[in-house]
């Protein structure tokens, strides 16, 4: 054995027994490694407590999924210091503590998915460089403007699948830099006229899922970044003709499943060639009145996911028939 292979193997032998209990992964999880950082997984249902034994301060990613966890403490994530992406998904988690991200400083995305939260302190998500936060499908009935700094970094807010029956302009004025705000599947009946207005970031929103049953002419008005806007699923029975007026930027439009029955005139005017929307399940009455979505219809259906599906409920020698197949007659009969 050559002198060089032999320095080799020795200063590997060393290496490997310098570092071997800093490579320990806890039991119960899975372990990336890479020189500057570490991803743990930890996905037994068998896990009743906080892996800390064997974590280390390089850990950049941790991931939990076990129903049987049901605390974590401030004191847990100080073993991992260097934090920067955090799940606690599918937990027992039904309360934090308020302390609880102030010994991660460098985390930049949160996600509570599929927790029983119901109720969080004041400042338990005040941390400067939070920019993506996840707490969907908990059962969260308020979602409060005192979890926050003023002027929250939050770029993403996924609130979907709660318990909310209102969202309100003091929350969302503290977030001034959102892009996505997802607030599907909640209880929402209404929009103030103001609540997005601080939004003059966002790009996305979705609001699904809900019960709303109309928008003000001005809900959006402040919101001239907005590339989609996802309203399906909803109770809507008519949109203002204002409604989409400044969205110069709007791409993507879904209004299926709601109960409209006519779009007003001049509502999809102006959209881009890359504009696209759907307008299936819906009631639509084909009268006279329809006269402005047929004719859009007609002369966009690149425009227009699912359009044969795009039917008349009314009136009964119309019904079910395609919209886009009807006649001047049909729509006006003298």
């Amino acid at each position: 054995m050559n002198l060089w292979l032999l320095l080799t193997l020795t200063a590997l032998a060393e290496y490997a027994y310098q570092t071997r209990g800093t490579h320990s992964c806890p039991d119960l999880c899975t372990c990336s490694f890479l020189p500057s950082s570490a991803e743990v997984v930890c996905r037994q249902s068998s896990l009743t407590y906080f892996p800390a034994d064997g974590l280390y301060p390089n850990i950049t990613r941790l991931s939990i999924q076990s129903r049987n966890l049901s605390f974590i403490t401030a004191r847990h994530l100080s073993f991992v210091p260097l934090l920067n992406h955090l799940q606690l998904y599918h937990t027992n988690l039904s309360s934090l503590p308020s302390d609880l991200l102030g010994a991660i400083p460098h985390l930049s995305t949160l996600d509570l998915t599929g927790n029983q939260l119901i109720h969080l302190p004041p400042k338990v998500f005040v941390h400067s460089l939070l920019h993506s936060l996840v707490l969907k499908n908990n059962l969260i009935e308020k979602a409060h403007g005192e979890w926050f700094s003023d002027n929250s970094s939050l770029t993403w807010l996924d609130l979907s699948g709660n318990r909310l029956t209102s969202i309100t302009a003091a929350l969302l004025q503290k977030l001034p830099h959102l892009e996505n705000l997802d607030l599907s599947h909640n209880h929402l009946q209404e929009l103030q006229p103001d609540t997005l207005a601080n939004l003059h970031h966002l790009e996305t929103l979705n609001l699904a899922g809900n019960k709303l049953i109309s928008l003000k002419p001005s809900t959006f008005s402040h919101n001239v970044k907005l590339s989609q806007l996802f309203l399906q699923e909803n109770q809507l029975r008519e949109l203002p003709v204002t409604l989409l007026q400044g969205l110069q930027h709007l791409e993507l439009l879904l209004l299926n499943q709601n109960r409209l029955r006519y779009l007003p005139s001049g509502l999809l005017d102006d959209r881009k060639s890359s504009f696209q929307m759907t307008v299936t399940g819906n009631p639509w009455q084909c009268d006279a009145n329809l006269e402005y979505l047929w004719k859009w219809l007609t002369n966009h259906p690149q425009n227009v996911f699912f359009l044969d599906e795009v039917v008349c409920d009314g009136p009964e020698a119309l019904k079910h028939k395609q919209v886009v197949s009807l006649t001047d007659s049909q729509l006006d009969p003298k």
